[in-house]
C-alpha cells in the first residue's frame, strides 16, 4: 500500500507515524521551509488520546508530558470565586505537551524510517504528477494547497472576530497541576501549566471593537493572574481564529483531514484532541482491512466519513455552543446566570459528564 500525505505539520506527521508504524509506504509531500515553531504554543491532550498517541503513534517521554488534575474555571463577576471545577488531586485529566519539542521528535523519527519518503514541493506541483505515482490514498492535510482549494471548499465556516494571543509565564516554583480559565470582559483567558515555574498563556480576546497591543495583554495577564508570583512574560504570539466543518471528507481517493477537516475555538483545547480521534478511527479502518487481508481502497474514505462526520460536527458545534454561552454571560449585567452556571456546576453527573465529553468527545 502506498499513501500519499501533504503536509508537514503536528497532524501530518501523526498520521504519516501512525501509518509507518503499519508497515504501510508513506511518502510525505512538503514545501522548502522550516515550520515557524512557537515555544509558546502548546497542546492539551486528553488522558484517553495520549494513551492511544502513545501507544499506536509515538512514545512521548514522560518528561515532555505534565500532568493537569484539576480544571478551575472563573469569572470576573464572582470576584475570584470559582465558577466550575473539575477533576481532583490524584487522577490525571489531561497532558499539556510543548508543540515544537513533540513536532521534531516525531520528524526526528519519520524521515528516518525506511517506509518514508518525502519531497519539496515546487511551484509546479499538481494534481497530474500525484496521478502518475498512483497512490492508493492521498491525504491533504494543508488548507491551502490546489487540492484543498478545488475538492474541498464547501465547509461551514464562522469567524469569531478573535485573536489568540499566546505566551509563556516564568514563575516562582509551585505544585502546578490545576488549569484555570478566567472569562473575562474581552474573552477567556487560560492558564495552562508545563512545568512547576512554567505556565502556558492563551489569550482568546474578542478585537471586533477594540485592538489589543502587547503592553494591554501583558496587564490583562497581570489583572487575571489567579496565583502565580511572575517573574517574567515572553514568547508573545498571536493568530486569528475561525471555525469550519467541511461538508464532503473525500474526493474519489483524495481524504481531507485535520484542520482541513474542522477548526474549531481554542476555549476549550479539544482541536488536536479531534484530530488524534480522526486518526485512531481511521487506523482501526485500515487495519481491520490488513487482518481481512483486503486491498486498502477508497471504501476506506467511506468508511471514515460515515463514521466521523456526524460526530465532528455534533463535537464542534458543543464546543462552539460553549463559546457563544460564556460569550452571553460577559455581555450580561446581571449575575443570575452566573450564579445559575455555579449551582449546576456543583452537580456530580454534569460534572462527570464534562470530563468524559473532553476526555473522549462524542465516543464514551
Amino acid at each position: 500500500m502506498n499513501v500519499c500525505i501533504i503536509g508537514d505539520g503536528l497532524t501530518s506527521l501523526s498520521l504519516a507515524k501512525n501509518l509507518i508504524n503499519k508497515k504501510i509506504n508513506v511518502h510525505i509531500y512538503h514545501e522548502n521551509k522550516i515550520p515557524k515553531l512557537t515555544p509558546s504554543r502548546t497542546i492539551g491532550i486528553s488522558k484517553n488520546n495520549l494513551e492511544f498517541f502513545k501507544k499506536e503513534i509515538h512514545e512521548i517521554p514522560k518528561r515532555n508530558c505534565w500532568e493537569i488534575k484539576k480544571i478551575e474555571i472563573y469569572s470576573q463577576k464572582l470576584k475570584g470565586e470559582s465558577l466550575l471545577n473539575f477533576g481532583n488531586k490524584k487522577k490525571d485529566l489531561f497532558y499539556m505537551v510543548k508543540n515544537d519539542e513533540l513536532y521534531r521528535s516525531l520528524k526526528k523519527e519519520i524521515f528516518k524510517n525506511k517506509f518514508c519518503t518525502h519531497s519539496i514541493i515546487k511551484k509546479t506541483f499538481n494534481e497530474a504528477q500525484l496521478n502518475k505515482k498512483e497512490y492508493d490514498l492521498i491525504i491533504d492535510c494543508d488548507s491551502n494547497n490546489f487540492l484543498a482549494k478545488k475538492y474541498f471548499n464547501n465547509k461551514l465556516e464562522k469567524n469569531y472576530f478573535n485573536i489568540a494571543y499566546t505566551a509563556i509565564l516564568k514563575h516562582e516554583k509551585i505544585e502546578n497541576s490545576t488549569a484555570v480559565q478566567v472569562f473575562s470582559e474581552f474573552g477567556p483567558i487560560a492558564f495552562l501549566p508545563i512545568s512547576k515555574n512554567e505556565t502556558s498563556i492563551v489569550c482568546s480576546l474578542d478585537v471586533k471593537n477594540k485592538k489589543f497591543n502587547n503592553v494591554e495583554i501583558v496587564d490583562l495577564i497581570n489583572k487575571n493572574n489567579p496565583k502565580y508570583q511572575i517573574k517574567d512574560i515572553f514568547e508573545l504570539n498571536n493568530f486569528k481564529l475561525s471555525s469550519s466543518s467541511l461538508r464532503n471528507y473525500y474526493h474519489k481517493n483524495i481524504l481531507a483531514f485535520g484542520d482541513l477537516l474542522h477548526r474549531i475555538h481554542p476555549l476549550a483545547g479539544q482541536g488536536f484532541n479531534m484530530t488524534i480521534r480522526d486518526i485512531k478511527i481511521l487506523s482501526e479502518i485500515i487495519q481491520s482491512k490488513i487482518e481481512l487481508g483486503l486491498h486498502i481502497d477508497t471504501s476506506i474514505l467511506n468508511d471514515f466519513e460515515n463514521q466521523t462526520r456526524n460526530k465532528n460536527f455534533m463535537f464542534s458545534s458543543g464546543i462552539d455552543l460553549i463559546y457563544e454561552f460564556f460569550n452571553i454571560e460577559k455581555k450580561l449585567k446581571s449575575k443570575k446566570l452566573t450564579r445559575i452556571i455555579k449551582m449546576i456546576g456543583k452537580n456530580n453527573n454534569f460534572n462527570n459528564f464534562l470530563i468524559k465529553f473532553a476526555d473522549r468527545g462524542i465516543n464514551f
